[in-house]
This record gives structure tokens, sequence and C-alpha cells, in this order.
């Protein structure tokens, strides 16, 4: 058996306890996938990121739900580069990282705030009957309807596919009742991996929408502060005009209904998307694995 370092990062967080907790091993060099596999679902965080080393950029990262790996992970990319910074394994600098979407950039300011380069976003409108997509998240479809003149269904995809999903008001994106397997079904239909709740109608000044995240066919029900998706979201409605000129900067809230309130910072030209946060630490420790040829599972803490 062997020990390696573990973290759980707060990520789009500016105090413990709130944003999106994502995993990170720090050096994960060696490990199989079935052992990382087994850190992420005993680390149970919805992802967790394991830095290796790359011979095309200056770092890999690979990404593991507590079920399955996953092509890229916005928050889970801002804990690794903010963790690497926060004990001087990255200066505040300009890097690249290879992810299974390409390489990708990155940029970590000197107080902490880690930016991270998205692929650019694919978007494209599904036809999906408003009812079956109300219905699934336990709401009216008047609620969709009412946005939905100027705003369609699609898919956005910078690393991750989320059906986009335009709620009028904030109460009632807070009312929503999700039936997971009916947004599975939703998701499968536009071949996506998770649908994306979202309202202009905000409770912070700053912020320019506030989101919900159901990603159930990444075992994930509900998703506190998701990067990809604010990243998709955000070229979104830059693609669609919705935004008005003056809006630089697209703020996305989310997490407030799971009690772990988050911002996402997303700059985007409607295709080229840069998510950007802090990231607070609060748990390093170490965590006994079984060797490979053991059995797979987490000894101890």
């Amino acid at each position: 058996m062997e020990t390696r370092q573990v973290l759980l990062v707060d990520a789009f967080a500016a105090e413990p306890m709130t944003g999106n907790p994502a995993g990170v091993v720090p050096e994960a060099e060696g490990l199989t996938d079935d052992q990382l596999r087994a850190i992420a679902n005993e680390l149970g965080a919805s992802e967790t990121a394991f830095v290796l080393p790359s011979e095309e950029a200056d770092r890999r990262l690979r990404y593991f739900t507590p079920e399955r790996e996953v092509d890229l992970c916005g928050h889970a990319t801002i804990a690794a580069h903010a963790a690497l910074f926060e004990r001087g394994a990255l200066d505040a600098e300009q890097c690249t990282f290879e992810t299974a979407c390409g390489v990708l950039d990155a940029e970590v300011k000197s107080d902490g705030t880690v930016w991270m380069e998205q692929g650019d976003a694919d978007i494209r409108e599904v036809d999906l009957p408003l009812e079956d997509v109300a219905d699934a998240l336990g709401a009216d479809v008047a609620t969709l309807r009412d946005v939905g003149a100027d705003l369609p269904l699609a898919v956005g995809d910078t690393g991750f596919p989320w059906l986009l999903v335009p709620i009028n008001y904030f109460e009632h994106l807070s009312g929503l009742d999700p039936n997971m397997a009916a947004i599975e079904a939703c998701c499968e239909a536009a071949d996506a991996m998770g649908l994306y709740a979202f309202t202009f109608d905000t409770i912070s000044g700053e912020s320019t929408l506030h989101g919900r995240a159901f990603a159930p066919l990444a075992g994930i029900a509900e998703d506190p502060v998701t990067g990809t998706a604010a990243g998709a979201c955000g070229a979104y409605v830059r693609r669609y005009g919705a935004l008005d000129d003056t809006i630089e900067q697209v703020v996305v809230g989310q997490g407030h209904f799971l009690d772990r309130p988050g911002t996402v910072r997303v700059d985007t030209d409607g295709t080229e998307t840069w998510v950007g946060g802090r990231a607070v630490t609060t748990l390093d420790g170490s965590l006994t694995i079984p060797a490979a040829d053991e059995d797979d599972g987490i000894i101890e803490i």
C-alpha cells in the first residue's frame, strides 16, 4: 500500500464551506484508473482532479466523479491550480494544462484568482417539447415559454455538454422540483450530460445570471457551482444577443439553494470562453490506498 496527499478545495468561493468542493490529488503519477476511481469515490466530491505530468503542457489533469471519468471540469480545474499556487508549486503566471478536450490555457493571478480557458463553445439548438422539460424540472411550462420566445432550448458545450433552459423569474428557479429520471431522459434526447436552468432575475446586483445544474447522468443530482455550465451559458446568452453591450463580464451566481453560494466569472465573445474564480482549501490530508494488484478501494484515512 502507499500514501498520497489529497485535498478538498472549495472552488468559486472566497471562504470555506461555500462554492463547490472538489477533490485534488497534487501528485497522481503512477496511479491506475481503478485507483483514481476509488480515490474519487472515497473523497465523495462531485469531481476530483488528478494532477499528472504531461509531455504537451505544463501539467495534465484527469477528472473523475465518484462514478466515472469526465473530459473536463471547471471547478476542479480552478481548485487544482489554486491549490498548487497556495502550496508554492505554481507561480502567478500563465500556464497550460492537458485534458481529454486538448491542451488549454490557464492564468493564476497574484491574489490567487484562477482563470481557465474552456473549449470553444459549441451551441446547437435542440427540438425538445417545452412541456417535457418543464415536467422534468417540476415547473409550469409558462415559466419556460416566457423566455423561450427569444432564447431557444439549446445544448452548450465548452467541454461538458449542458442542456440550457432559461427560466423567467428567480422564484420559479428556486421552486423547481426536479425529477432526475425525467431529466436524464431529456438529456439523453438532447445528447447532453446535464441540464442547466438559469434566470436573468438574480439576487445579487453584481450577478448577470443565476443558475442550477442537474447532472444525474454523471452521478450528480445537483451541483453547487459549475464552471463548465456557467461558461457554456455565458457563451449562449452572448451568442443570442441577450446581454446589454455594456456588460463586459458575465457573472454567474449558483449554489444558494444548497447553502453553498459561489460566483463564476465568464469572459466570452460567444465562442472563445474563459472562466475564473477563487478557491479555498478546507482539507489537507493523506490517503492510504491499496497497491494496484490488491483489491480496489480505500483502506483508511
